[in-house]
């Protein structure tokens, strides 16, 4: 019988998709040099993810919403992931999907794929006049490398009960990462891990973490990432 309480916290743009939606949505119909510059920004730290998502949003020109969502309904979600969402499931795994993109495109690409029942956190897009208006219900100025506090929702969503997992590939997730118990890392995700020194699984495919996640089950005493441990009981301090 399990007796282990997994919670599973999962990054979407490049994560659970092939490719990144928001980053190709700006580079197809946005001003390429504000693009390229702003992106640049962002990942050396010059910007906040929110200033990064404003200042895009602020420099595309109108957008006809029907070529919009032509474009969206071409990025395809990982091969693997439904299943790993029937493995999730099976197992009573509580799944979160923390998105630093916007709703806009992932519930939509979510109701292309049958996923709309995942739980799920992302900033909010509106379309007015052709002009795309960002919201950021959960940002925190605290934590500015995510504007939708990936932090913040694993905080609010697990307890000392349970083992928390990451699963993320990319900038949006650096403050996150450092309170969960597992982390599942690749591309810049996994290189900022192993610069700070940050315990990770690395992954290919969803398939890599359904395997080890079940020999983390299956382990007789499993224990949880100490730094992770201190970080939520020193957050928990602070914030209640």
């Amino acid at each position: 019988m399990q007796d282990k309480n997994f919670k599973i916290f999962i990054d979407f743009d490049g994560t659970i998709t092939e490719k990144d939606v928001g980053e190709g949505i700006f580079r197809e119909f946005g001003n390429p040099e504000i693009v390229n510059r702003t992106i640049v920004d962002l990942l050396y730290g010059k910007i906040s993810s929110r200033q990064c998502w404003e200042i895009l949003c602020e420099s595309t020109g109108r957008i006809d919403q029907n070529i919009l969502d032509e474009f969206i309904s071409t990025f395809k979600i990982e091969y693997d992931f439904n299943e790993f969402i029937n493995f999730c499931t099976e197992k009573n795994f509580e799944v979160f999907v923390l998105s630093d993109g916007f709703d806009y495109y992932l519930e939509k690409l979510f109701e292309k794929e049958n996923l709309s029942h995942l739980k799920h956190y992302a900033n909010n897009l509106e379309i007015t006049d052709g002009k795309l208006i960002p919201f950021f219900p959960f940002y925190d100025p605290g934590f500015l490398s995510s504007a939708n506090c990936k932090r913040n929702h694993i905080l609010n969503n697990s307890s000392d009960k349970d083992y928390t997992v990451f699963i993320g590939d990319g900038n949006s997730d650096k403050d996150a990462v450092h309170f969960a118990d597992f982390i599942f890392a690749k591309n810049d995700l996994l290189k900022y891990c192993e610069s700070e020194r940050i315990t990770f699984f690395p992954f290919k495919n969803f398939s890599d973490v359904s395997s080890r996640l079940i020999q983390l089950m299956n382990k007789k005493r499993l224990k949880k990432r100490h730094r992770a441990q201190l970080n939520r009981r020193e957050a928990y301090i602070i914030e209640n």
